[in-house]
């Protein structure tokens, strides 16, 4: 095993939910940190965290961000960090891997489940290896405690209760 550290200017840790029912906001953390500990060829023995900043999230309207720092959902000021670590790593098919594991938001801890894939590796053209991993998640917040809503006048809520999470990783040998 091999421990790698993230490219941040090459990853991504994004998300998305349903807005007034019908359409979808999405959104992205511009920071986060992950430990990668494994055999990218091979994931099925490997140590796989991340932390993600809170406070970065970014969504493209200041407003939107702001209240969803606020205490209405992440609350930054008491829990500046959402944070992961896998608890189970199966091999579903050549390069694609159920990865099983805790996320924390908040106080509450909950199982979340990414269908990954190795994307391979190359080498950039300073001479490092590169590993590249696509995953693929959805939760429900208000397992998290994020449950405030808004209902609307014509039936249903302003904010979808799943969110759909997708994260991007571009990651060199430490």
């Amino acid at each position: 095993m091999t421990k790698y550290t993230v490219d941040a200017a090459h990853s991504s840790i994004g998300f998305q939910a349903k807005h007034m029912m019908i359409s979808k906001v999405k959104g992205h953390f511009d920071r986060f940190t992950a430990d990668l500990d494994i055999t990218p060829e091979d994931l099925t023995d490997g140590k796989i965290s991340f932390e993600v900043e809170l406070a970065s999230v970014n969504t493209n309207n200041e407003d939107r961000d702001n209240h969803l720092r606020s205490a209405d959902f992440f609350d930054i000021e008491n829990n500046p960090k959402m944070s992961f670590v896998a608890t189970d790593i199966q091999k579903t098919d050549d390069d694609e891997y159920k990865i099983t594991g805790d996320l924390t938001i908040g106080s509450k801890t909950n199982t979340a489940v990414f269908n990954a894939e190795y994307n391979g590796k190359g080498t950039n053209p300073w001479g490092v290896e590169v590993v590249a991993f696509e995953a693929d998640g959805k939760i429900n917040r208000k397992d998290f405690g994020l449950s405030w809503n808004a209902a609307l006048e014509t039936g249903g809520v302003l904010v979808g209760e799943e969110i759909k999470i997708h994260i991007e990783i571009e990651a060199n040998p430490a």
